[in-house]
């Protein structure tokens, strides 16, 4: 089961016209976060900009990602398309290369009928690799209904579902459906991380744990220990970050707040353009708080 904090990590570009990977930088980031304590990392989700990432950058990306990781924490790695030949060959690549499972987003912008949804999960459920199912409808313009992930749920190689539908009684709903299996529910939203904990979900793949993992780590495991004061005074102190890192598109933001605590980032790569002065300026601010 996949559980606990899981930062959904960015991908570090090199500042020269081709903006190639700067994979030292990558292995360097993840370094630092195994050495604060996360769970978990995930690479190529939508933080990881996979959506122009090259398949060769994915591969390349992936197989960082695990030599960086050396077994010590789970490797789930964004394989998802609205292809799903090309979502089977991301995921099979993610499978041989040594992940421990892949994040599946759900097909965007053809918005599929339910029987194609569960063909298209179920064709990679197959590949021998545990799937992450990943419900996005901000992005992806569908949601996946409770009844849905309860079913696919039953598929022995689907094993959780990132939910960032906003949703809270959706995520009970999931929940109450699958507390019989082996199956993670995992927040998508750093915000709700603690009332989805509350509602017995298993962790968060978070966008802030990129900057202030530990934190996120302590908010997550003073839970756990059964010591919800802990929990929700570390979750007020962390809400300004949590609402800093979507003053724009994920992941300008985080991107940027990395870079301004010295972590390898770079750029972002077009269409996402690259924070405004005035943004730059409030992001600075929220940051000093965490000195």
């Amino acid at each position: 089961m996949f559980e606990g904090v899981y930062p959904a990590i960015i991908t570090p570009f090199l500042r020269d016209p081709e903006r190639g990977l700067d994979l030292d930088g990558l292995r360097i980031n993840i370094e630092y976060l195994i050495s604060a304590g996360v769970h978990g990392i995930v690479p190529c989700g939508s933080t990881g900009e996979s959506a122009t990432l090259t398949f060769e950058e994915h591969e390349l990306v992936i197989g960082a990602a695990v030599d960086a990781a050396r077994g010590r924490v789970p490797v789930l790695a964004g394989t998802g398309s609205n292809n799903t030949a090309e979502a089977i060959r991301f995921t099979k690549a993610a499978r041989d290369i040594g992940a421990d499972g892949a994040l599946v987003i759900s097909p965007y912008y053809n918005k599929p009928n339910r029987s194609g949804l569960v063909k298209h999960f179920s064709a990679l459920a197959d590949l021998e690799i545990p799937i992450v199912l990943y419900n996005v409808p901000g992005r992806t313009g569908q949601n996946l209904t409770p009844d849905l992930v309860i079913e696919l749920a039953d598929h022995p190689g689907i094993a959780g579902i990132k939910e960032a539908s906003g949703n809270l009684e959706q995520v009970s709903r999931i929940i109450e459906g699958t507390r019989d299996k082996d199956f993670s529910v995992l927040s998508g939203d750093d915000a709700l991380t603690l009332p989805m904990l509350a509602l017995g979900a298993h962790g968060v793949i978070s966008v802030a744990a990129n900057i202030e993992p530990a934190r996120m780590v302590a908010l997550f495991e003073a839970f756990v220990r059964g010591d919800l004061p802990a929990a929700r005074h570390i979750h007020y102190e962390l809400a300004p970050l949590f609402r800093a890192m979507f003053i724009e598109t994920n992941p300008i933001p985080v991107k940027r707040a990395a870079g301004l605590r010295g972590m390898a980032a770079g750029p972002v790569r077009l269409p996402l353009d690259e924070l405004e002065d005035e943004k730059v300026r409030v992001l600075e601010e929220v940051l000093r708080q965490y000195e």
